[in-house]
């Protein structure tokens, strides 16, 4: 099976990306884990964030540029400063990249192997399961709203973006 060009980017659109196939036999994304350390919930907005490494070889900006925020003296945060999406984290002096999983079109194609900081990690995380699940029927009014006034990206390269008129991003 041949690999895959994976792409992702932000939700408005404004900043995408690709990560090229591997010519070795390894998947283009190293290391996809979960990340519970409190600089990765307050990047976030979340109790942890998945990210994964690619080689800055395979990685390109196809659109836009990210804004970059020095979140310590070895590290740097990339987002979009249309709609504030996380995008990377980036050890300038490393031959690779993070990408935030959740960015990807099809972030279900990355399965995250391990998780880390595991000290900062939610410690209810075990009863997830337990929650009750509302129920889709109950929020079908509202999706189906939201989903006809969407301006988010579809999860695909588009020529260009945004595709309606009256966006923010015009």
């Amino acid at each position: 099976m041949k690999a895959q060009t994976l792409h992702g980017g932000c939700q408005c659109g404004a900043v995408r990306y690709t990560v090229k196939p591997s010519m070795s036999r390894k998947p283009p994304i190293g290391n996809p884990h979960i990340c519970h350390c409190r600089m990765c919930q307050k990047a976030s907005g979340n109790y942890f964030l998945p990210l994964g490494s690619v080689n800055r070889e395979l990685f390109q900006l196809t659109r836009g540029t990210p804004n970059w925020f020095q979140s310590s003296d070895l590290v740097r945060r990339g987002f979009c400063a249309a709609c504030g999406t996380p995008l990377f984290f980036d050890i300038p002096e490393a031959d690779f990249i993070n990408i935030t999983l959740g960015s990807l079109d099809d972030p279900a194609s990355v399965k995250p192997v391990e998780q880390a900081n595991l000290d900062s990690k939610m410690p209810w995380f075990a009863a997830l399961d337990t929650l009750p699940v509302e129920a889709s029927e109950a929020n079908a009014n509202w999706l189906a709203k939201v989903a006809g006034a969407t301006h988010q990206h579809p999860d695909h390269d588009t020529s260009e973006w945004p595709t309606h008129i009256g966006s923010p991003h015009d």
